[in-house]
């Protein structure tokens, strides 16, 4: 019962509160930089209540099962994902071993259940977008492992979660090294794909695909997308603050530090999305397996070179 209390709380209300809210702040700042309005504070939950009403569709000749079970399938992984990260990041005692390695594995389903959903909706411009997705995942899950391997390094060959944020507790976070810096960059910009957000929307590519891979989605299954979207907004830059700054520490001014670390990368997000123009599939492929990949190998080095 109290893991089950745990899902619901951590991983479900926190996650999806909060990444409602940032995907609110993230539309907001994107409407005042293209000089519009933007939506009201609570647009996005709105947005979620009115799409759960409205009629669930399932396109013909689409399959039926895993067309359902995609969008269900995205939003329990990242629920899992973010309970492990807060469970951890508040009792680092509660690690165990290879916790980073399932931490890894369950942020890949949100992009698989796009790909599945997109090719059970028997749809030409879904099909296009989530070969797309599939693409991307490619491109970008090789030097986001490959930089995830820096705070692995440096905090003694650890696998565990927790004594990575023991190890930064101790001896300052991992991003004040030069291979912690080269590394948070390349991991922001591997996050920025993860997210579908400019210049990585390829998959989605409104102006090309209406949509992309989400195109039949509506009603419930369309909000629990969107809703799995948002929530990775959180939990991906949750992710990031605890490998590279040390997590949340909730005691005074810390608390506070730790606060604006994890709003430094959201704003870095949004910057990102806001300044840059869509990548091409094959531009995006050889930017992530090219120089991000480059990098990555460098940054590895000098963690093995302790600096």
């Amino acid at each position: 019962m109290v893991m089950i209390l745990y899902f619901i709380v951590f991983g479900f209300l926190i996650a999806a509160v909060v990444g409602l809210l940032l995907s609110w702040l993230d539309r907001k700042v994107t409407a005042r930089v293209q000089y519009r309005v933007g939506p009201p504070l609570l647009q996005p939950f709105i947005d979620i209540v009115k799409l759960l009403g409205k009629e669930l569709l399932i396109p013909k000749g689409a399959s039926k099962i895993t067309f359902l079970l995609s969008p269900i399938l995205g939003i329990v992984s990242i629920m899992i994902v973010s309970t492990l990260l807060c469970l951890v990041n508040i009792w680092p005692q509660k690690t165990f071993f290879g916790d980073l390695i399932v931490v890894l594995y369950f942020l890949v389903l949100p992009s698989l259940s796009i790909i599945l959903g997109g090719f059970a909706s028997c749809n030409p411009l879904a099909s296009i977008g989530a070969s797309r997705e599939m693409k991307l995942v490619l491109a970008y899950e090789l030097p986001f492992i490959l930089a995830i391997l820096v705070p692995v390094l440096k905090s003694g060959l650890t696998i565990k979660v927790g004594e990575i944020l023991n190890y930064q507790l101790l001896n300052g976070a991992i991003i004040g090294s030069w291979s912690g810096a080269l590394s948070f960059v390349i991991i922001l910009l591997c996050t920025q794909a993860k997210l579908g957000l400019v210049p990585f929307d390829v998959a989605e590519a409104e102006t090309e695909l209406a949509g992309g891979a989400l195109i039949e989605y509506s009603g419930p299954a369309l909000a629990i997308f969107k809703l799995m979207k948002a929530m990775m907004l959180f939990v991906l830059p949750y992710f990031m603050t605890i490998m590279f700054l040390g997590g949340f520490n909730f005691s005074g001014l810390a608390f506070i530090k730790s606060l604006l670390g994890f709003v430094g990368i959201i704003v870095l997000i949004v910057v990102i999305r806001n300044t840059n123009p869509r990548l091409r599939i094959d531009q995006a492929l050889r930017f992530f397996w090219g120089p991000m990949t480059v990098l990555a190998t460098i940054a590895i080095i000098l963690a093995s070179l302790g600096l």
